[in-house]
C-alpha cells in the first residue's frame, strides 16, 4: 500500500511536470509573454541525452548546462541502484506506477475468476526479457564507443538537443496512427502480462538493474523459517522465484519489497547480505528515495538543476522543432 501511494504520488507529479511544461512550450512559441515556468524535471525523460552528458562529464569534467537536470536524474539512478537495488524503477517511475495501476486492473477484469495469472513459459520469459539488454547494448555501444567528446559536444550545441524536450512533447500531443496503435497495443500487453514494458522493453531499467546487480544489499531468505507458501514468488511483480532462492541478486529484482510484504513468516526474509544482519525493508525504499532527494538537493545548490539556455535561444529552437512537426 505504501508503494502503491508513493507512485501515484509520483504519477501525479510528473502528469503536474507535463502540464506546466506544455503551457510553458505553447506560451514561448506563441511570441507572447511568457509566464509560465520550464520544469527541469521534464528532463528526466531524456535519458539518452542524459546518457551522452555522462560519459562528456567523465571524461572533460565538464558538466551540462543544456539540461543539467536530465544529467543529475540520470547520476541519482545510478546512485540509489547501487546502494538500493532498482527503487526508482519500483517507487518513482511513473511508468512503473502506471503498468502497477494496469496490474491492478487485470486482476479486478481479465484475471478476476483466477487464482493467479497466466504466466509466460520459462523460455519465452528469458527470450524476452533479453530485448531490453539488446536495446540497452545498442544505446551503449552508439553513445559510449561510437561518439567521442567531439561528436557529444556538437550534438549538444545543435537545435535538435536544446529542443529536445519540446520533441518529446510533440511526440505525444502530435503522435501518429502507427504511435497510437503502438502504445494501445503495449497497454494490451500489460493486462496479459503484468509489467509488460518494465520486465522486457525498457533500456533504462536494464542499465538500472546491471548497477544494481552489484549492490550489497539484496533480499534473503531464510530456509530454515520458510513454509515453502510461496507468496512471495506470487507478489514478486516480475516473477522471480523468491521461494526458491536463499538471496536475490538477480538483475530483475526491483527494490520494491512486495516479497517481504507477502511473506506470512517474520523473519523469513529480509534484506541484506548472506550471513550478515539485515536491513529493515523499509530501509532499502528510504535509502533509495533519500539518494534520489540528496542529488537533487546538491544539484540545486550547487547550479546544476536549472538549464542556463537563453529564452531567446530555446524559443527559436522549440520553433523549429514545432515546424518540422507541423509545417
Amino acid at each position: 500500500m505504501l508503494r502503491a501511494l508513493v507512485q501515484a504520488a509520483y504519477v501525479l507529479f510528473f502528469a503536474l511536470v507535463g502540464f506546466e511544461f506544455h503551457a510553458f512550450y505553447a506560451q514561448i512559441v506563441s511570441g507572447g509573454a511568457v509566464t509560465a515556468h520550464r520544469p527541469p524535471a521534464v528532463e528526466g525523460f531524456l535519458p539518452i541525452g542524459a546518457l551522452m552528458s555522462l560519459k562528456y562529464w567523465i571524461l572533460t569534467g565538464d558538466y551540462d548546462r543544456i539540461h543539467p537536470a536530465g544529467l543529475a536524474i540520470l547520476v541519482a539512478a545510478l546512485v540509489s541502484a547501487f546502494l538500493a537495488r532498482k527503487v526508482l524503477c519500483s517507487w518513482v517511475c511513473p511508468i512503473g506506477g502506471i503498468s502497477r495501476a494496469l496490474e491492478w486492473a487485470a486482476k479486478k477484469t481479465l484475471w478476476r475468476r483466477r487464482k493467479e495469472e497466466v504466466l509466460l513459459p520459462a523460455w519465452a520469459d528469458r527470450a524476452l526479457t533479453s530485448l531490453k539488454y539488446l536495446l540497452l547494448a545498442f544505446f551503449l555501444y552508439a553513445v559510449a564507443l561510437k561518439m567521442d567528446t567531439a561528436a557529444i559536444l556538437a550534438f549538444r550545441q545543435g537545435a535538435y538537443n536544446h529542443a529536445a524536450d519540446a520533441k518529446m512533447l510533440l511526440f505525444f500531443t502530435g503522435m501518429s496512427a502507427a504511435t497510437a496503435a503502438t502504445l494501445a497495443v503495449l497497454v494490451l500487453l500489460s493486462f496479459a502480462v503484468k509489467n509488460f514494458w518494465c520486465r522486457y522493453l525498457c533500456p533504462y531499467g536494464a542499465l538500472l538493474g546491471l548497477v544494481s546487480w552489484m549492490s550489497p544489499q539484496r533480499v534473503v531468505r531464510d530456509g530454515a523459517a520458510c513454509i515453502d507458501c510461496r507468496a512471495c514468488t506470487r507478489a514478486c511483480p516480475v516473477e522471480i522465484r523468491v521461494h526458491g532462492k536463499s538471496s536475490v541478486r538477480t538483475p530483475e529484482c526491483t527494490g520494491c519489497m512486495s516479497c517481504v510484504g507477502a511473506c506470512p513468516v517474520e523473519g523469513c526474509l529480509t534484506v541484506g547480505r548472506r550471513g550478515k544482519a539485515g536491513w529493515s525493508p523499509y530501509l532499502l525504499p528510504l535509502v533509495g528515495l533519500g539518494t534520489i532527494f540528496l542529488v537533487w538537493g546538491i544539484a540545486r545548490l550547487t547550479g546544476h538543476w536549472h538549464s542556463q539556455v537563453p529564452l531567446d535561444r530555446l524559443t527559436d529552437a522549440y520553433r523549429e522543432a514545432r515546424e518540422l512537426v507541423h509545417p
